[in-house]
C-alpha cells in the first residue's frame, strides 16, 4: 500500500480533509496521514463540514511533522496544502519522495459571520474533495508512475 502524508501549517483544517477524504475514498489502495508545523487544535468548521459529508473526524488529534519524522516514518507522497501566501512556512518532510503542492486559503483566516465561515470551509473542503478524488483516478490509471518525478 502506498503512504501519503498531508502538510500544512497547523494540522488543523486542509491537512485533516485531505487525510480524511483519501482514506475514505481510496478503498485501502492508498493510505494518508496529516501533520503540521505548529499542531494546534482541530478546526471545528472543518470537524463540522466533514460531518456534512459523512466523514467525522472529531477525534482526531493533530500532528507534528517533527513527531513523524523522529518516528521514521516512511512516506511515498507528501503533498503540502498550503496556501501561497503561506509557502515560505510551510513545511517539508526531508527523504527521496515524490513532493507535490495543492495551495488551498487557510480556514483559520476566514472572516465573516459564523455562516459566511461555514461556506467558506465548505468551498476549501469541496475543491480538496476534488483534488483527492483526482489524484486517486490518476494513481488507479497509472499505478506507480504517479509517485515518480
Amino acid at each position: 500500500m502506498r503512504t501519503i502524508l498531508f502538510i500544512c501549517e497547523h494540522n488543523s483544517a486542509r491537512s485533516q480533509i485531505a487525510e480524511a477524504y483519501l482514506n475514505h475514498f481510496a478503498g485501502g489502495k492508498l493510505f494518508a496521514e496529516s501533520a503540521g508545523l505548529e499542531p494546534g487544535i482541530l478546526n471545528p468548521y472543518a470537524v463540522e463540514v466533514l460531518r456534512e459529508d459523512g466523514i467525522d473526524i472529531s477525534a482526531n488529534k493533530t500532528k507534528g511533522v517533527f513527531e513523524l519524522y523522529k518516528q521514521q516514518k516512511q512516506y511515498d507522497a507528501v503533498i503540502t496544502v498550503c496556501s501561497p501566501a503561506e509557502s515560505v512556512r510551510c513545511p517539508v518532510f526531508p527523504g527521496r519522495i515524490k513532493r507535490l503542492n495543492w495551495p488551498f486559503d487557510d480556514p483559520s483566516g476566514f472572516a465573516g459571520s459564523r455562516a459566511e465561515i461555514q461556506a467558506q470551509t465548505r468551498n476549501i473542503r469541496d475543491q480538496i474533495k476534488e483534488k483527492v478524488q483526482s489524484f486517486i483516478r490518476e494513481y488507479e490509471e497509472s499505478g506507480l508512475k504517479i509517485f515518480i518525478d
